[in-house]
């Protein structure tokens, strides 16, 4: 179970805020994010360490409906890319420091993954945990049974533990998978009762006719489930038993890594559309996983404005993103690092012999 961050320290925090030679609030979000993960580490002198950025990819059955304008083979290309160092995701990790380790949980390619991955570079540790050769179509079934979603958590608390074993403190999740904008439009709108028109985008790129297909797919998708739920009222006892007929085995993992970073008292930065709606899951199941979540950025996708809304979720960007892979979290990392620096580093007033005049 995660433990909220004790709040007991925030007048010590505040005090300390308060008395940095500036004037009272004068830093904005940087005080509030230097607040937040002060409480994170429950310290007056917190630190970022080793910073570790999870990429989980997996293929989804509901692809097979048309609801992506990407062919499927793009995320185990894509996934290839990542592990050769040509992605953005591999740029902003090395412009940051941050150690990327990519993850087979789901790619749809028969073989060993190391196959079509091939020689990883040496800042890259790939890491093959595949559950299966992609999810189920949502549409007609549950993407995946309650062994298999157990399975995609338990990967992603793994690779948490592997990154925490080598001291890191801070964890950056992204994604690939082609159609993964779909699972996560319906785990939005499930979870907020926000109009399921309103939580559908272009993904990555539809045009108009195929957002209207998108929508009527997964309109049919919910029609079904909720039938199913009747019918087989025992399969779909609780929040999880949702999620996994709707999510992918690569959100699945991101899903775990978040609950099981929060449980060790790390920081969480999360990324655009899809990250958001896994956070959003994951607080559906433990709502104190969202006192560890660094909101990096408000993507460009359908929805995402209202969701971190739905959710009390406050950016630290906006660049108009959809890219996933995490690329948006790791642009905001160095504000996050600007909020500690300045809340170790600034001067107080006492010691500047500044006069303090509020």
């Amino acid at each position: 179970m995660i433990q909220p961050v004790d709040r007991n320290l925030m007048p010590a925090i505040q005090d300390k805020l308060d008395n940095l030679n500036k004037p009272k609030g004068s830093l904005g979000r940087l005080e509030t994010l230097a607040m937040q993960v002060a409480l994170i580490q429950h310290s007056l002198h917190p630190r970022l360490i080793r910073p570790c950025h999870l990429l989980f990819g997996g293929d989804h059955g509901i692809e097979r409906e048309g609801v992506s304008a990407s062919p499927r083979e793009v995320t185990r290309q894509q996934m290839r890319n990542y592990c050769l160092g040509g992605g953005g995701v591999n740029v902003l990790c090395r412009q940051h420091g941050f150690q990327l380790r990519v993850v087979d949980v789901g790619v749809d390619y028969i073989g060993d993954s190391a196959d079509y991955i091939g020689d990883s570079a040496d800042d890259i540790r790939f890491v093959s945990r595949k559950i299966g050769f992609g999810t189920r179509n949502f549409r007609y079934e549950a993407a995946m049974s309650r062994q298999e979603w157990a399975q995609a958590l338990q990967v992603g608390a793994e690779q948490v533990d592997a990154c925490r074993a080598e001291g890191c403190n801070v964890i950056g999740i992204g994604e690939m998978g082609v159609g993964n904008t779909s699972p996560s439009s319906i785990l939005m709108h499930l979870f907020t009762a926000i109009p399921l028109v309103k939580c559908v985008g272009a993904g990555s790129g539809l045009g108009d006719a195929g957002i209207r297909h998108k929508l009527s797919v997964l309109e049919d998708s919910l029609a079904r489930f909720e039938a199913l739920k009747r019918d087989h009222a025992g399969d779909y006892t609780g929040v999880t038993d949702t999620i996994r007929h709707f999510a992918g085995f690569e959100m699945a993992a991101a899903i775990g890594a978040m609950l099981h970073a929060a449980e060790e008292k790390m920081i969480v930065l999360v990324d655009g559309f899809i990250m958001t709606a896994c956070m959003l899951a994951a607080s559906q199941m433990d709502a104190a996983v969202k006192d560890y979540a660094v909101f990096g950025h408000q993507g460009d996708e359908g929805g995402h404005k209202l969701m971190l809304d739905a959710m009390g979720a406050e950016p630290l960007l906006h660049l108009d993103m959809r890219l996933g892979e995490g690329t948006g979290a790791l642009c905001a990392y160095p504000i996050v690092v600007s909020a500690v620096k300045m809340f170790n580093e600034m001067d107080n007033f006492s010691h500047a012999n500044i006069t303090k005049y509020f």
